[in-house]
């Protein structure tokens, strides 16, 4: 269809708009149902817009919409379709096409809609339009929310979104031509918006804390009336001009004079007295034409300078993609009316609006209740507005909502964001440059306003300044984020202006952390490094470490016979225990299955070392661990085949491993392989801060690249920007002496042009450095004629180094790291070895040839490097060990998972008895991050190996019921596990004592105690809670963390009480997680039964006497009041209620039965109570009637205690 031929039907509807007949309007009747036609009409139309177009063509909203909205606006249902046609009518053309078109029949679509956008932005100039607008909106606002209906709302987002609309329209730099001080037409629109009074409504919508849905709306339109100012130009605006802008134009006019002058007299010599017709020829002696001959030149001798090989050639094209990135923003001076108005705009919304409309903003976007990428308006707001602050009359306290370090870590993570996705998604990479250059500019303007609080009068506001460097300088990631922004820049996607604000951003860092430093003195700083957190060695006996270990057959067979004794005496003692051996390494790469050749070295170590029990106790925990094939012997071995076995494994020839030291070589001379997530560990330490250490991160060939290209354009550079980048380089230079860095041919040229620019005596400073790096250049050269051969490379602070030091002079400091040279004796060697290996199955080639290699030691990547050298293996990856990269979990291996934590949860050893039986072998801190990711398990800490400990059953006294017997466990300290692989073992018999002597207080003891303190009705609250527990867990079937809320005063102080606390903790109470809980919880492995037999040894016979005032007498003395009268009813009913629960549950003895029914009888001494583990509950009920039927002798189980820090 052509776009210039106007659709019938839609022709037709706006003809039924109306007309207009000199200034009035005339509408239609249908006026309004043709409005909705055109707003259905737009909503189906394509993907060029043709609706669009046509509408733009016949100029609709010139001639009909706006003579509608200005003349007929008391029509309210009229004026609100004609809202929403304008609306989408100037929708800007980015949206309407998705993103700009590459195509060049969409491009031309594109361009003609945002004509049409152009020209609704000229014909909205105007007083009327806006007037209309602004009256409609103050009579919206005037409504109370309790009057405001729901279109009320729509009407005024959409005027909102009309206005923002208009103003984003960008201006046409070819059609306006408008110079400095005119009047475009954007500011005309800013003018007329003053005039309407819009700008008072929004300094209002801004300040009102009533109205905060529209702070998006309303900063939004801010930053579209402000997008071609520059805060520090507007803030001086009727001050007249200042002495540094006049020394500024003066410097500016003395450059332009002095070029001048050297242009007219380099004319002047060039025209002679008397003009010749004749120009001459002449031959150039020394330069080569195209052939053997000197070059011809056929014009005059001055000229002759500026001859090049490359005149009259075509230049090379560069393609798009390699193109520099073109400038987008471009700042100008409007008219002087409309500056004063947005001046006092400005300090209007400094004073009343900033910091309400910052922190709705920020909230906004915190909470994700704001729109993709709306962030970036809040940036611009901050740079443009703190710079203004600072530029005016600086007041920190008009700013103080953006003036902490928070914001400064909120600027810090989107800069760090933007910039990875300008790394990953390349298609987009000039938008997100565009993000990370306002994030700059935000995080520049921050760091000049407390740049600027350090000079204030007000010892406070200097004292906050202080604080905030101190933070800002402390925090690894501020320091490192200018070096990564610079080795990361491309000038393909950032501009220079992008490159211009890192460079001065980096410059005013620099200088506030030197003066910092000097001012304390030294500086302690954050510092974090990735670790790889390297696996225990088995420290074997002294005699191996030594090296005085039998080596020969003869010397072997010698040691047997000792060893062979000590082997029948351990071979007859069944009690050897293998629970402190472990055979494999659980946290190693390596799986289990293929750690069997390890397991058989350590035996022999063992054996080596005359340590007959514990090589006798790894063969025995081998077979437990690898039973397939009898390569340990056979379950039903006998105690001599075991021994035969041993002296086998003595003397068998088995492969080792290299080495420590030869794997610190290995590491120091080339990269370490990848390894998996788990093994990196990010260590955080302090240290003191050097600032030349800091400086030297600068010192590398990106960083000088990106200051040098920066330089090239000096001559429309700032005197400040000039400065910056000459401060780096000296700094580089003279502080690090590494001038060597700046030896580069183009940086050369670049001296020579200064040099040679007839202003250069405007950029003294420029001119100085230069003058200085040459002659450091030329006084190298007259000791290091290679130096001139440098020049055509850009070096690093090793190749610095040499050329200044002399060549080899890193040579000799690393060659004793250096891997040796292979002989080629060596080469045939090795490649017969790996011809002779290379086809075995099940075997590593490389372990093969390091077992067999007999010369000089060797390490495995030096090995594997070597073979690819020699052409015998394509690549490096050939030789990777297998089963080291299991990273992702299928679904079949969680299911897997969840069956085994739920078959293994009651064991002592949940994580062991997992890996043990798990399919895909993984390390100890893989599965256990996968059980808390599924949610099996809420911490780390129950995880933890339980260890059992016996008890001496004569330490409880009286026989009475204990606390101390129920469920005791001792679990490892949390920074033990799961973080080391290595588990320490301890001996039973002393350290049962140790717990014994830890014991302070008896169960008895400790409940006295605490009901002679008040703690009845806590204790009392205690049980009930237990037994509701039980009574969940056994209707839900499943076991979950049950948190201990205290509700009341008294239970709030009895849970902060700490020998209430240490009750607790006997129980199996688990305390609060630090930073994550708040409440005691009621661990998920405590089954009812256990839960109730718990609530029934918190009973005390002789509280439950006390517990039924009216069959005892009461003293006068001690009657309490009547609060306490009600607590003791209250007891008694909770008391009452735990019976019953007991009854229910069969655990209430007939004791307790009548302590509440018939009064207060002599209670008969409980016997014992505990439950080791769910098999063993039977036994214990027998135990427990055993005394009522009067069996003798009944043999009593082992006790287990639990041990904590807070017993000790």
């Amino acid at each position: 269809m052509d776009l210039h031929m106007m659709n019938c039907e839609l022709l037709a509807t706006c003809s039924a708009l109306g007309y207009l007949e000199g200034d009035t309007y005339h509408k239609e009747p249908d006026c309004l149902e043709s409005v909705k036609d055109l707003i259905r009409y737009l909503r189906h139309e394509d993907e060029t817009r043709d609706v669009r177009q046509q509408l733009g063509a016949a100029q609709i909203l010139q001639s009909d919409l706006l003579p509608i909205l200005t003349q007929h606006h008391q029509d309210k249902p009229l004026f609100d379709a004609v809202i929403r046609l304008m609306v989408n009518l100037t929708q800007p053309a980015l949206l309407c096409f998705g993103n700009l078109p590459k195509e060049p029949s969409f491009r031309h679509h594109f361009l003609q809609v945002l004509t049409y956008l152009q020209a609704y932005k000229e014909a909205f100039a105007s007083e009327k339009a806006f007037g209309v607008l602004s009256e409609t909106l103050y009579e919206l606002l005037q409504l109370g929310w309790e009057e405001r209906q729901e279109e009320d709302n729509l009407l005024i987002e959409r005027i909102l979104l009309l206005v923002r609309n208009i103003l984003h329209v960008p201006a046409d730099l070819d059609q306006e031509k408008k110079i400095d001080d005119d009047a475009s037409a954007h500011d005309q629109l800013l003018w007329a918006i003053h005039l309407s009074g819009l700008d008072d409504l929004l300094l209002f919508l801004a300040s009102s804390s009533a109205e905060q849905q529209w702070s998006l709306h309303v900063l939004e339109i801010v930053s579209l009336m402000f997008r071609d100012q520059n805060p520090e130009q507007l803030a001086g605006v009727g001050q007249g001009r200042l002495a540094q802008e006049r020394s500024a134009d003066f410097a500016e006019l003395e450059v332009l004079r002095q070029r001048e002058m050297a242009e007219k007299k380099t004319r002047a010599l060039q025209r002679g007295n008397r003009h010749s017709r004749f120009g001459g020829s002449y031959i150039v002696q020394g330069l080569k034409s195209i052939g053997e001959r000197d070059l011809i030149f056929h014009k005059g001798l001055h000229n002759l300078r500026n001859y090049s090989s490359d005149l009259g050639k075509q230049p090379k094209k560069v393609p798009k993609r390699r193109q520099a990135a073109r400038e987008l923003s471009i700042q100008r001076r409007s008219a002087l009316n409309v500056r004063l108005f947005l001046r006092d705009f400005c300090s209007e919304f400094l004073e009343n609006c900033y910091n309400r409309l910052m922190g709705s903003v920020k909230d906004h976007l915190l909470r994700e209740k704001a729109q993709q990428h709306d962030e970036t308006y809040y940036m611009w707001a901050l740079a443009f507005f703190m710079a203004f602050n600072r530029a005016a009359s600086f007041r920190p306290g008009l700013v103080s909502e953006t003036l902490s370090v928070r914001t400064f870590h909120f600027i810090e993570q989107n800069l760090t964001n933007y910039y990875e996705m300008m790394l990953t998604d390349r298609k987009e990479a000039a938008s997100w440059a565009r993000r990370m250059h306002l994030a700059l500019k935000a995080y520049q303007e921050l760091l000049a306003t407390v740049n600027e609080m350090d000079i204030s009068p007000d010892e406070a506001v200097r004292e906050s300044s202080r604080i905030i460097k101190n933070n800002i300088f402390y925090v690894m990631e501020y320091r490192e984020l200018f070096l990564a922004l610079f080795r990361k820049f491309d000038e393909r996607c950032q501009p220079r202006s992008f490159l211009r604000d890192l460079v001065e951003t980096t410059h005013l860092f620099l200088k506030m952390l030197e003066r910092f430093c000097r001012s304390r003195g030294n500086l302690v700083v954050q510092n974090k490094q990735k670790k790889r957190r390297k696996k225990k060695k088995k420290v074997l006996d002294q005699a191996i470490v030594s090296g005085n270990v039998p080596s020969s057959p003869e010397e072997v067979e010698a040691v047997w016979p000792a060893l062979a004794e000590q082997l029948q005496c351990c071979a007859q003692n069944s009690e050897l225990s293998m629970d402190s051996v472990v055979p494999f390494d659980a946290a190693s790469e390596v799986p289990v299955e293929e750690q069997r050749a390890e397991a058989m070295v350590r035996i022999q170590d063992c054996l080596l070392a005359g340590q007959a029990p514990q090589a006798l106790t790894l063969l025995r925990s081998a077979r437990e661990v690898w039973p397939e094939g009898d390569v340990f012997g056979s379950q039903d071995i006998s105690p001599e085949e075991e021994i035969q076995l041993l002296k086998q494994i003595l003397s068998a020839p088995l492969p080792r491993q290299q080495g420590p030291e030869e794997r610190g070589a290995e590491e120091e001379e080339e990269e370490e392989e990848e390894e998996e997530e788990e093994l990196q560990v990010v260590q955080v330490s302090e240290k003191e801060f050097n600032f030349l250490d800091y400086l030297k991160r600068f010192a590398c060939s990106t960083v000088v690249r990106a200051y040098v290209l920066l330089l090239r354009s000096y001559q429309q550079n700032s005197a400040h920007t000039n400065h910056c980048i000459v401060k780096m380089l000296h700094r580089l230079a003279h502080d690090l002496k590494m001038e060597a860095l700046l030896f580069q041919l183009s940086v050369f040229c670049l001296f020579n042009r200064l040099l040679s620019d007839p202003a250069a005596g405007a950029y003294k400073e420029l001119v100085t450095f230069a003058k200085y790096i040459l002659g450091k250049f030329f006084a190298l050269a007259a000791v290091n004629q290679k130096a001139f051969v440098e020049l055509l490379f850009w070096k690093n602070t090793a190749v610095v180094r040499e050329m200044t030091e002399g060549y080899g002079s890193l040579d000799d400091r690393s060659s004793s790291r250096r891997a040796p040279t292979w002989s080629p004796k060596e080469e045939a060697h090795l490649r017969e070895l790996y011809l002779a290996n290379k086809d075995v199955e099940g075997q590593d080639v490389v372990e093969a040839i390091l077992a067999h290699l007999n010369t000089v030691p060797r390490t495995r990547k030096q090995i594997i490097h070597h073979l690819v050298q020699m052409g015998l293996a394509d690549s490096v990856k050939d030789f990777q060990r297998k089963g080291t990269h299991i990273v992702l979990w299928t679904g079949d291996q969680e299911l897997e998972l969840q069956r085994l934590f739920e078959e293994f949860r009651d064991s002592d050893d949940v994580l062991g008895h997992i890996m043990k039986n798990i399919t895909a072998k993984r390390s100890r801190a893989r599965i256990v991050d996968k059980l808390l990711a599924l949610g099996l398990v809420a911490e780390r800490r129950e995880l933890y190996k339980k260890r059992r400990k016996k008890l001496a059953s004569s330490i409880l006294p009286n026989g009475a019921e204990s606390l101390k017997d129920f469920c005791q466990e001792d679990l490892e300290e949390e920074e033990n596990l799961p973080e080391e692989d290595s588990e320490e073992e301890e001996e039973g018999g002393s350290e049962a004592e140790q717990v014994q002597g830890s014991l302070v207080l008896s169960n008895e003891n400790l409940g006295q105690s605490l009901h002679q303190e008040g703690f009845s009705i806590p204790l009392l609250w205690l049980q009930n809670c237990l037994i509701r527990a039980a009574d969940d867990r056994e209707e839900d079937g499943c076991s979950q963390a049950v948190p201990l809320v205290p509700l009341t005063e008294e239970n709030e102080e009895a849970m902060e009480n700490e020998q209430f606390q240490q009750l607790l903790r006997k129980l199996g109470v688990r305390p609060p997680a630090s930073g994550q809980e708040t409440f005691w919880r009621i661990p998920a492995k405590l089954s009812p039964t256990q839960l109730r037999r718990v609530a029934a040894s918190l009973s005390q016979p002789e509280e439950e006497q006390k517990l039924q005032p009216e069959l005892q007498p009461k003293v006068p003395g001690e009657q309490g009041s009547d609060e306490e009268h009600c607590k003791e009813h209250r007891a008694q009913a909770l008391r009452a209620l735990v019976l019953a629960h007991t009854k229910k549950a069969g655990l209430a003895s007939p004791e307790e039965e009548d302590a509440i029914g018939k009064g207060p009888l002599k209670a008969a001494p409980k016997k014992r109570q505990l439950l080791d583990s769910d098999e063993e509950q039977e036994e214990d009920e027998g135990r427990n009637r055993a005394p009522e039927l009067g069996a003798p002798g009944i043999q009593k189980k082992k006790r287990y205690q639990i041990e904590d820090d807070e017993d000790d």
